[in-house]
């Protein structure tokens, strides 16, 4: 059986959101290992754990909206997929290079390439999707 374009954006909001409550899961478990309520107290390990929740939370509320308008659009869900893939591998890859990886990453890199990509794919279709 073919997904139909909701179920399409429903699979990868559901994704999108566990990524967002893992993230903040991860923050918050270094908060309390270093027992700091506010801020990230100089520890350099929680400072990055903000940084990959707070970047995530940046962009995928946008991609978020993307598919919702994409799916009410009736667009294919091959195209939903698309996005949504990327947008997930995107920010994945972007938050485990925050955690593992030290300055410049070119994995890092690459998460943010996927994640502008997965955008500018959204936008575009958007705007030919609303004009046909």
């Amino acid at each position: 059986m073919m997904a139909s374009t909701i179920q399409a954006a429903a699979l990868w909001g559901g994704m999108l959101i566990l990524l967002l409550f893992a993230l903040s899961g991860a923050a918050a478990g270094r908060r309390r290992h270093h027992r700091i309520a506010i801020g990230d107290g100089g520890q350099h390990d929680l400072a990055l754990a903000m940084r990959a929740f707070g970047n995530a939370s940046e962009y995928i509320p946008a991609g978020l909206c993307g598919l919702i308008l994409l799916a009410i659009l009736g667009t294919p869900p091959a195209l939903i997929h698309t996005v949504g893939g990327l947008l997930f591998a995107g920010r994945l890859i972007h938050a485990v290079a925050m955690f593992y990886q030290r300055g410049l990453s070119m994995v890092r890199a690459l998460g943010m390439t996927l994640t502008w990509l997965s955008l500018l794919i959204t936008g575009v279709s958007l705007i030919v999707w609303s004009v046909l």
